[in-house]
């Protein structure tokens, strides 16, 4: 693995962990607002970016390769209304998506097929993400002003549990 490859995989180590953050912003905005479906989906997409910083932290010690951990940033949103969450959230998976095309075209570059490997589950579980993200935003907008379909919808969020993912590195 080349330096530049490390590298970005160390940057994606913390930005996994600010993106576990920001999911707990938005938790905090919806336990505040009573709605403790959509609280316990982010609070579940927090612990999926924490087991995909470790993802790439056990990828890094695998291949002999010294982590360095950096502050993790406040969440710096505003908040203002049920969907702005939902908004935000899909930015940001299509932010993380970036990233990882960003290391995965260095590791192509270098001819890192193991790196890469690891990437297409990434690459993966990025459309899904994104797909959950805009799905939610469009559930939401059909059902999220009338008070039945709003309290139909936290209580298919409050369903949710928590999968860790199957990726053997």
């Amino acid at each position: 693995m080349n330096d530049k490859v490390a590298a970005l995989i160390n940057e994606q180590i913390n930005k996994e962990f600010y993106s576990a953050y920001l999911y707990l912003e938005f938790s905090n905005y919806y336990a505040d607002a009573g709605l403790d479906g959509f609280e316990n989906w982010y609070r579940i997409q927090a612990q999926e970016e924490r087991d995909h910083a470790m993802l790439f932290y056990q990828y890094l010690h695998n291949n002999d390769r010294k982590v360095t951990f950096e502050a993790i940033a406040k969440p710096d949103c505003v908040l203002e209304n049920n969907m702005d969450p939902l908004k935000k959230g899909l930015e940001h998976e299509q932010y993380v998506t970036s990233l990882i095309n960003n290391i995965y075209a260095a590791a192509f570059e270098d001819r890192d097929f193991r790196t890469m490997q690891l990437l297409d589950w990434f690459v993966k579980e990025q459309g899904e993400e994104e797909k959950n993200a805009s799905d939610l935003i469009t559930k939401m907008e059909l059902y999220g002003t009338d008070a039945k379909g709003l309290y139909m919808l936290n209580s298919e969020l409050k369903a949710r549990a928590y999968a860790a993912p199957s990726l053997v590195l």
